[in-house]
């Protein structure tokens, strides 16, 4: 994938060369609404034979809106997540726009002729709620009489689960109320954060269960407070997992939150390594225990749960296709 970073006003030297298919949105997530907008754009583009292009940008708009601090602002995919993700979807270019003021301003007439026509777009795909501009002013029903018959305009239907706008704001309420699975089909995928690996408390070693503390993003949504099911990535492997979202209230209160994870068979040292990881499922809310029995106790009922969990993970994936349709019948 082809990476070009435009900052308004950018020099057209820098614009990829030929007509190209250009999916439209900020993409956050890019969950099953965002793939459906993508994989439409791919189609028409090899019917066209042209590459697909996908415009995203570096920072929500509503930071420059609403004059937010950046770190304040969260999001279901950092920009190096995104990018990998856009690329598993085979995009071929990626237009990365530096989002600012003086973008931000433009008239909506000015965005379609900057950044789409003079892009070489011949079609351009994005969802039904797609806005570039005031929202009255410039939606997907407005943007063909922008576009004054110089590309081809398709919008995307709103997708739903659950009778739910499969959307990014919809997904971040599933993660904040313990729903990981449902936000996963939202998604599409296993929802994954990431961090580097850093000193704690080292108490989990004491009594069997050392732990990755694993340093948390303020920008990266993670799941609720809890107990999960997890894998964890060490040096390009996955390893199974559970984890644990809190403030370690058993010990002492007024700690601050904490996403730590127990490696199911594994010894290694990895502080200072920077490692990925995918929420599964939920197990059960933090709990505030009377002594270290008690919550020895309720790991050891977690890692079992955790281990019943993914051999039946292993037993569903080596079902053939034509078994799974008769149990859904």
């Amino acid at each position: 994938m082809n990476i070009i970073k435009l900052h308004h006003p950018y020099n057209q030297e820098q614009i990829f060369p030929g007509p190209i298919v250009l999916a439209l949105g900020f993409f956050d997530g890019v969950h099953r609404g965002h793939q459906a907008v993508i994989n439409t754009a791919k189609k028409i583009a090899n019917e066209k034979k042209i590459p697909l292009a996908v415009m995203t940008f570096n920072q929500h708009p509503k930071i420059i809106y609403h004059q937010l601090d950046p770190e304040e602002v969260t999001y279901l995919t950092l920009l190096d997540r995104k990018v990998e993700l856009l690329s598993a979807l085979e995009v071929d270019v990626l237009y990365l726009i530096d989002y600012t003021l003086e973008f931000g301003t433009q008239s909506p007439q000015e965005f379609v002729d900057r950044y789409i026509v003079d892009l070489g777009a011949v079609t351009v795909v994005a969802g039904f709620d797609y806005t570039y501009g005031k929202q009255e002013l410039a939606n997907m029903k407005t943007l063909p009489e922008h576009a004054k018959g110089r590309f081809d305009v398709i919008e995307v239907p709103e997708l739903k689960n659950n009778n739910l706008k499969v959307g990014t704001t919809n997904i971040k309420d599933l993660l904040a109320n313990n729903q990981i699975e449902i936000a996963n089909e939202e998604l599409g995928y296993l929802y994954q954060t990431s961090g580097m690996v850093v000193h704690g408390d080292k108490r989990g070693r004491t009594i069997g269960y050392p732990t990755a503390n694993v340093q948390i993003n303020p920008q990266e949504v993670l799941p609720s407070v809890g107990v999960y099911v997890c894998e964890i990535e060490v040096d390009g492997k996955w390893y199974q997992g559970m984890a644990s979202i809190g403030y370690n209230i058993t010990f002492e209160a007024n700690r601050q939150k904490t996403c730590e994870v127990y490696i199911l068979d594994f010894e290694q040292d990895i502080y200072g390594h920077f490692v990925k990881v995918r929420w599964h499922h939920y197990l059960r809310g933090e709990m505030k225990f009377d002594g270290i029995k008690g919550l020895i106790h309720q790991l050891d009922q977690d890692l079992i749960n955790t281990k019943t969990y993914f051999e039946q993970l292993a037993q569903q994936s080596t079902i053939p296709d034509n078994e799974k349709v008769k149990d859904d019948e």
